[in-house]
C-alpha cells in the first residue's frame, strides 16, 4: 500500500488530493469496493473515466472531499477537477510513477478537494491533475520524510490557517 498527498495551486481552483494505492485483493480493494457500494448523503465515489465508457487503470475512485454545493460546484468536481485525476493518473502510467505492469493488480482511491468557489474549470483541471500525479509519488517514495516534518513541527501552518 502507497499513500500520497500533494497541494497544487492557489486561490478558488486549488486542489489537495489525498491518495490509497494498493492490490485489488488486499486491504485497500476491500475499502475501494466498500466505499463504491456505500456512498452517503454528499459524497458519491465513482469509477474515474477519462472519456465516457473509458475508465482510467488502475481503477479509480474518486471520493470527493467538499459535498457537492450547488450545480457549478457539481461540474467543477464531476467534470474538470475527475478529468485532471484521471490525466495525472494516466500521466503517473505513462511515466512509470504505477508501473504498466502492475496496473491490472491495482486499485486506486483519489480523495479530492474541489473548492465549492471554484470557477475556473482549466485551473482545477491542471492543478488536479498535477495534484494526483504529484500525490502518486510522493506514495512511491514513502510520503513525507520524517526530517522534514519534524523540522516544520513548530511552524504547522496550510492553506486555511497560518498562525501569527
Amino acid at each position: 500500500m502507497q499513500i500520497g498527498e500533494s497541494f497544487v495551486g492557489g486561490g478558488m481552483e486549488a486542489a489537495h488530493i489525498n491518495s490509497v494505492i494498493g492490490e485489488r485483493s488486499g486491504p485497500v480493494g476491500v475499502a475501494w469496493a466498500s466505499a463504491l457500494a456505500q456512498p452517503t448523503r454528499g459524497h458519491a465515489p465513482f469509477v474515474t473515466i477519462i472519456q465516457p465508457g473509458l475508465a482510467v487503470q488502475p481503477p479509480t475512485l474518486f471520493v470527493n472531499k467538499a459535498g457537492i454545493v450547488g450545480e457549478r460546484h457539481a461540474e467543477m468536481t464531476w467534470g474538470a477537477a475527475q478529468a485532471g485525476v484521471a490525466t495525472g493518473v494516466a500521466d503517473a502510467v505513462a511515466e512509470e510513477v504505477i508501473s504498466p505492469d502492475w496496473v491490472g493488480e491495482l486499485v486506486l482511491i483519489a480523495a479530492v478537494w474541489v473548492n465549492p468557489q471554484a470557477a475556473d474549470a482549466k485551473a482545477v483541471f491542471a492543478n488536479n491533475r498535477s495534484a494526483m500525479r504529484n500525490a502518486l509519488l510522493s506514495g512511491v517514495e514513502g510520503g513525507a520524510k520524517i526530517g522534514d516534518m519534524l523540522a516544520a513541527r513548530d511552524d504547522p501552518w496550510n492553506p486555511f490557517y497560518r498562525p501569527r
